[in-house]
C-alpha cells in the first residue's frame, strides 16, 4: 500500500477538467484498487481519509513543471535545459 500511495500523485484538477479526463488525477486510488470505476473515485477519496493525505498537484504548478526536464543528482531536484546549460558553461570557464 505504501508504494501506490508514494509512487503515484494525486492530481486534483477542477471538475471539469476531473470529469473529462475520466478522473485520471487519482491515480494513486487506481494503484490501489484498480476495479474501482472512474465514476467512483471521488466518492472512494472522500469515504477514504488515508487517501487524503496524498499531497496533491494542482493545475497550475503542474503546468509551469512542465519546463523541468534534467535531474541534478548533487542537489537532488529538477532543472530546465537553460539552467542546465548556465550551469555547464559556469564550470567550464572555472575550469
Amino acid at each position: 500500500m505504501s508504494a501506490a500511495m508514494q509512487g503515484s500523485s494525486y492530481y486534483k484538477l477542477p471538475r471539469l477538467l476531473q470529469w473529462i479526463s475520466g478522473n485520471i488525477g487519482f491515480h494513486h486510488i487506481h494503484h490501489l484498487r484498480p476495479r474501482i470505476p472512474n465514476y467512483n473515485l471521488q466518492d472512494c477519496l472522500n469515504a477514504t481519509p488515508q487517501l487524503q493525505l496524498a499531497d496533491p498537484l494542482f493545475l497550475w504548478p503542474s503546468l509551469k513543471s512542465v519546463r523541468l526536464k534534467v535531474w541534478d543528482e548533487k542537489r537532488r531536484l529538477l532543472l530546465t535545459f537553460g539552467e542546465t546549460s548556465r550551469e555547464i558553461r559556469g564550470r567550464t570557464s572555472m575550469a
